[in-house]
């Protein structure tokens, strides 16, 4: 189904063989491009969908997975798995290094393998977002971010060890250096990790060591902006301030990040001794979009028109954070529910085209709501007008998350873990290395 080439004719243009059949190319396994996918299932096309990595994360659900409430298994599923279900589609592991809008090839990369130029009639682009340091990419080297199961998991082995370190230093201030955790990013990544975090070191460590109390740790949330989760209502914002003061997290807003290094942070002209800094802060879109040749906005996503397709690229959509969208003079924002809808768009709009329909409709969000969970059974939703904070939120959060999950089975199971363990409390049993990512995302689990 895929046209090769040896990496030695990279440069020379395959011809699609004839077919009756047209072609998909879908890049990126995330929220859109599975929707996407899925949404062609019935569909008279060939469906080939490309990824660098061999299985699709529950994003949202990251922060518990570097706290040690959940491990990776329980929110990423292999992304092979929708070959089983729908029988139009191939699954490619390679990274896109190319595309030629002139062609109509995309260039990948595929471990093993080579260098595979691949013909598409369609082609949806559904990349995501990737880390943004502001310039300052030297400040990833201490500062890790979250955006994929191994950042997760390298977090709370940083988290861990810090704690180790600290039970075996004699040096107080040293001690008092790993046993501080410094955020950097005050949106709903950063208020979930923060809060996870605060209890973790209250409850899932909690008798874990006999020298030192990793209750008396110190997390502080640091952040350029006036206020925390500042893409919700202000009165949203305050209470989300008071909760993270009560679970022990320091809010420290006004504060720009003007240095990150070996040994902690400098903020607002002040350094903060830290042996853990946490980016939580910018993204900025993959560098697909710009391979596309269209005009991006400062974040390096791509500007499409209403039906999410680039201009003067026939046959090629950009979905999900890698888009920009604007509607009512407003950008759709960046969360799951809007990737998923764009996906879902332009699957069903390509299918329609397909049968020789026009597709008049451009496309709309439907915005159901933001919401961010702020430590055991609390979190805040906003809908409009309507603004609510607290445990039966929590449960409404909680409802939304365990539905959207992969894999039926990690819904039971986490759905036993929350109810668990924000309920009673108990320590988590997360804190055990994990199988080898192969074996923990086998489809026959």
């Amino acid at each position: 189904m895929l046209d090769e080439i040896r990496p030695d004719e990279a440069t020379a243009v395959v011809e699609a063989p004839h077919q009756e059949r047209k072609r998909v190319v879908v890049v990126g396994g995330g929220f859109a491009g599975i929707a996407a996918t899925r949404a062609l299932r019935r569909a008279d096309v060939d469906v080939v969908i490309i990824d660098r990595r061999n299985h699709h994360i529950f994003q949202p659900l990251l922060y518990q997975v570097a706290t040690a409430v959940l491990s990776p298994a329980e929110i990423a599923a292999p992304i092979r798995q929708l070959e089983v279900k729908q029988r139009n589609l191939s699954v490619l592991l390679a990274e896109v290094t190319g595309v030629d809008i002139a062609s109509r090839t995309v260039e990948a990369a595929a471990p093993g393998v080579g260098v595979r130029k691949i013909a598409y009639d369609y082609l949806v682009v559904a990349t995501g977002m990737r880390p943004s340091y502001f310039g300052h990419d030297e400040f990833a080297r201490f500062a890790p971010a979250l955006k994929s199961l191994n950042d997760a998991e390298k977090i709370r082995a940083k988290i861990l060890s810090a704690f180790e370190v600290a039970a075996a230093t004699e040096d107080a201030s040293e001690r008092a250096r790993q046993m501080t955790f410094v955020l950097v990013g005050a949106g709903p990544t950063g208020v979930e990790l923060a809060a996870s975090l605060a209890q973790m070191v209250k409850v899932t460590l909690r008798g874990n060591f006999r020298h030192i109390d990793p209750a008396q740790a110190s997390i502080i949330l640091l952040d350029a902006g006036q206020r925390v989760l500042p893409t919700f209502a202000e009165p949203l914002s305050r209470r989300v301030t008071r909760r993270l003061t009560k679970l022990g997290v320091k809010v420290l807003t006004g504060a720009k990040v003007e240095t990150v290094d070996a040994e902690g942070v400098v903020a607002g002209g002040s350094r903060i001794p830290s042996a853990t800094v946490l980016w939580t802060a910018g993204v900025a879109a993959s560098p697909i979009p710009k391979m596309l040749g269209t005009k991006t906005d400062r974040a390096g996503r791509a500007l499409v028109d209403p039906f999410l397709k680039v201009v003067d690229a026939p046959g090629v959509f950009v979905v999900g954070d890698a888009a920009s969208v604007m509607q009512n003079e407003h950008p759709v924002p960046g969360v799951a529910q809007a990737a998923i809808q764009e996906g879902r768009y332009v699957g069903r709009l390509i299918a329609k085209e397909l049968k020789g329909r026009e597709v008049k409709r451009p496309f709309r969000y439907f915005d159901k709501g933001n919401m961010a969970v702020v430590g055991k059974n609390y979190a805040v939703l906003e809908r409009g007008w309507l603004r609510t904070s607290g445990a039966l939120t929590w449960l409404v959060w909680a409802f939304v998350h365990i539905l959207a999950l992969p894999q039926l089975q990690n819904r039971l199971r986490v759905q036993r873990q929350w109810l668990w363990s924000y309920f009673t409390g108990q320590r988590s049993s997360r804190l055990i290395p994990e199988p080898p990512r192969d074996a923990a995302l086998r489809s026959d689990r």
